[in-house]
């Protein structure tokens, strides 16, 4: 697989690194990583996509080779992701991102032309997620307990059905940068549930009318009222789980996961 290393620039100057590699008819594919992980973590999709497709992976600010900032809230991020978008010149790529990357390609679609978006699990009904963080804030905060909290966090949404391996992977690139960390979940410890509702609302607000076929897919259950929240917003999103999956359903079936991806490109959604 032939890939290159290129870097754009986002908006406020902070260097986005990221990686181009396969070729292929249609629309590229963005893939988006979450948040303490890289572009290196999609490595299994990656490789299996770029058989037939042009795959663009990049670092997140923050993350991996990319450069530190002074924000790390969503429409920043999103940002980084336009940035490379425009580098490429890329037009209307479909969009794929995990976890915070979920939440990243959720407002890129919002933004800018995209044929399609994929959500591999996050939820973006963000008061759950606020509720579970607080009890472990003042750990975050505190340099000595912050790295066996994060550890913690993602030992008990990883599931059971994660082989050691791929966990043994993931964990061993992950770079849990306390800064990075802190400042993109922020909004979670400064703002009521109320106001990270409305944050969300405004950040989905430019799926009004849009048709763009959007992929919600789940490996932890995010509750039988999710669906018709998330289409009160999106009217073309799809709500799937795969029960059990854990945070890396994409990770514990990439060969399912590529063809699901398939389907729903082929299908336009």
């Amino acid at each position: 697989m032939v890939s290159t290393m290129s870097t754009a620039t986002a908006s406020d100057g902070t260097s986005i690194a990221y990686d181009v590699a396969g070729a292929g008819p249609g629309p590229a594919i963005v893939l988006v990583h979450g948040i303490t992980e890289s572009s290196e973590t999609w490595a299994p999709i990656k490789e299996r996509l770029a058989e037939n497709h042009q795959i663009i992976t990049l670092d997140l600010r923050g993350h991996g080779d990319s450069g530190m900032a002074d924000r790390y809230d969503l429409e920043a991020m999103a940002g980084d992701v336009v940035a490379v978008a425009m580098a490429e010149s890329l037009e209307q790529p479909h969009i794929v991102g995990h976890s915070l990357g979920g939440a990243v390609v959720s407002a890129v679609g919002a933004a800018m032309p995209v044929t399609s978006v994929v959500n591999v699990d996050q939820s973006l009904q963000l008061g759950g997620f606020k509720a579970g963080l607080e009890p472990v804030e003042a750990m975050l905060r505190d340099p000595a307990t912050f790295p066996a909290v994060i550890e913690g966090l993602f030992a008990e949404m990883s599931g059971t059905m994660l082989p050691p391996s791929e966990m043994g992977r993931i964990t061993a690139a992950r770079q849990a940068k306390q800064d990075v960390v802190l400042g993109v979940w922020e909004l979670m410890f400064t703002m009521s549930e109320e106001e990270i509702a409305a944050v969300v609302e405004g950040a989905l607000a430019g799926y009004a009318g849009s048709e763009t076929p959007y992929l919600s897919l789940f490996g932890i259950d995010p509750g039988p009222e999710y669906a018709s929240w998330l289409t009160g917003f999106i009217s073309n999103a799809t709500v799937e789980v795969w029960a059990d999956h854990g945070h890396y359903p994409h990770l514990v079936d990439p060969d399912r996961f590529e063809g699901r991806l398939e389907d729903f490109w082929s299908s336009g959604g």
